[in-house]
């Protein structure tokens, strides 16, 4: 099973990007896609482009105050960029196959908002919510985060199989926000149809259209143009908030209160798992480290387990960016002396052998990390959440096969999600929702930047996006959440990120950092999620402006 389920970075989607090459990302756009089973859908009377809602109430207990609710789950469409809803035809200049026929291309997009009862909308926040992949559906976000029922599941080991608990989510995000789960094109109950549906929605850009395009949609249908604004993704979510944010400031002129980002990933060359296929790029194996460290010291492999984890990382992470660095920009110049005293400190930071070190070259990437740390056991780290641990497929192979905690926590999650949406909100009869489709293999990754005339083509870095919507409005607050255990998207990646986006050095004010002892999924620890329910609540307190 793909850790696109997961919402996040999949561990498939950085080998099948890494392996096509920077630059043929753009060239593996998604026409194949458009043939995948569930995914385009013709026929007028298809339920997934039904537009009727479903309306239940429903109470939810947060930290023990008792919240009253009504859930809506429906659908909204969207159309391919250059479609003009006002006339029912595509705008000049962007005339796809078929617009002289009126046949434009669009999606669907499922969603459930739920609204807190007897408060006045001009004053009540709204976050949209969303995961990631690219693929995924929400329902990881929806059952395990912040919506008003969550799913049990085991904090670190394989959850068994059903029947699965669905509980009061007495961290629900309800207490501070009213929240709209959205499933991306193609996902969950959301389906594209028309010509070519998959090229005009499966890339950065089209998806950011679409998603633009839903939350303007939604702010008119419910009348919220007035209400304080969130927008709240995880994993691949992440960069389509940065460039999310700036499309909805600069073109919808819908500026929001906060972007909280769970679990960050705004450039792609700092991937460990494109990193070897970019000889010369090494800041990926830097950024890492620390998460690494982590994973070992959690493991007890460390040669010193016993010393406190905060004050390691710091000393990880100033090695890093100072020795560590300089050894790898040295290469094939640097001294044999040196070369040993490095992987000798790898060593104590990674617990890994120090001749495995150096068959790598100093350079140990996260599938090969996940493998070789517990290998003498025969077993293999979880990449979303280390803490996991699983039999290795082949203990042989060079990197991990497969992530532990996916297959831990996936059934879960989709299982209690169907039961829940057909016997407490009545939605979905006859259809089927999707968690994941495989998007990572034809995902368009050519994006263009703020005040560019033509997509790049090359790794993802929506950096210059966040930091334009954060120049373009001013008070514009963001929220950075990680865990330290989390080898997809490693914590120390994101603050390095933020700390060079490119605008002002006063703008850094703007930033909030946290960080769990958890992996990718935050939330999956109950401790971790008890925390950043906290923080959120005190993010949103403090940005609503009311």
């Amino acid at each position: 099973m793909s850790d696109t389920m997961r919402s996040r970075f999949s561990w498939r989607a950085v080998h099948t990007v890494a392996a096509a090459s920077a630059l043929t990302l753009a060239a593996a756009a998604a026409p194949a896609l458009a043939k995948a089973p569930h995914v385009a859908a013709h026929a007028h009377t298809n339920p997934y482009f039904r537009t009727a809602t479903s309306t239940t109430k429903g109470t939810v207990k947060v930290e023990g105050k008792t919240i009253h609710y009504h859930a809506v789950a429906g659908m909204i469409i969207v159309h391919a960029a250059g479609w003009n809803d006002a006339t029912d035809a595509y705008g000049p200049g962007q005339p796809p196959p078929g617009a002289a026929k009126k046949v434009q291309s669009e999606s669907s997009m499922f969603y459930v908002a739920y609204f807190k009862d007897g408060t006045n909308p001009s004053k009540r926040p709204i976050t949209f919510l969303y995961n990631g992949g690219p693929g995924s559906s929400t329902v990881w976000l929806h059952m395990g985060a912040f919506g008003p029922v969550r799913v049990v599941t085991r904090d670190h080991t394989h959850t068994p199989p059903a029947p699965y608990q669905l509980v009061n989510n007495q961290y629900s995000l309800l207490d501070a926000s009213d929240l709209v789960f959205i499933d991306a094109p193609g996902t969950g109950y959301s389906r594209v149809r028309g010509p070519d549906p998959a090229k005009h929605f499966f890339g950065v850009d089209q998806d950011v259209h679409a998603f633009s395009q839903f939350i303007v949609k939604f702010l008119t249908q419910y009348g919220r143009w007035n209400s304080p604004k969130y927008l709240l993704g995880e994993s691949y979510g992440t960069p389509r908030s940065a460039a999310l944010i700036n499309v909805l400031e600069t073109h919808d002129n819908a500026d929001f209160n906060g972007v909280i980002l769970l679990s960050q990933i705004l450039n792609y060359n700092a991937s460990t798992g494109l990193a070897r296929f970019d000889p010369g790029l090494d800041l990926a194996y830097e950024l890492a480290l620390p998460s690494m460290t982590a994973t070992a010291w959690y493991h007890h492999k460390l040669p010193d387990s016993t010393q406190p984890l905060k004050p390691l990382l710091a000393k990880v992470e100033q090695f890093a960016m100072t020795d560590y660095a300089q050894a790898l920009r040295e290469g094939s110049l640097l001294s044999a002396s040196k070369f040993a005293d490095i992987a000798a400190k790898l060593h104590e930071y990674t617990g890994l052998p120090v001749s495995y070190i150096e068959k790598a070259n100093l350079r140990v990437d996260g599938g090969q990390f996940e493998h070789e740390l517990l290998a003498d056991e025969d077993e293999t780290t979880g990449r979303l959440d280390t803490r996991f641990k699983g039999p290795s497929l082949n203990p042989l192979s060079e990197r991990a096969e497969y992530d532990p905690q996916a297959a831990a926590i996936s059934s879960a999650y989709v299982s209690a999600f169907n039961d829940y949406v057909h016997s407490d909100l009545h939605y979905g009869e006859g259809m089927h929702y999707l968690p994941e489709i495989p998007l990572w293999r034809t995902w368009d990754f050519a994006h263009r930047p703020p005040g560019v005339r033509f997509a790049f083509p090359q790794a993802l870095n929506v950096m210059p996006d966040l930091a334009n919507a954060m120049k373009y409005d001013p008070d514009l607050k963001v929220m950075l959440n990680g865990g330290y255990f989390d080898l997809a998207t490693p914590f120390y990646e994101g603050i390095y990120e933020m700390e060079h986006l490119p605008m002002p050095r006063k703008l850094q004010a703007n930033i909030q950092y946290h960080y769990y002892m958890t992996g990718h999924m935050i939330y999956v620890h109950l401790p971790a999620l008890k925390q950043l329910h906290n923080n959120i609540v005190t993010f949103i307190d403090s940005t609503d402006r009311q």
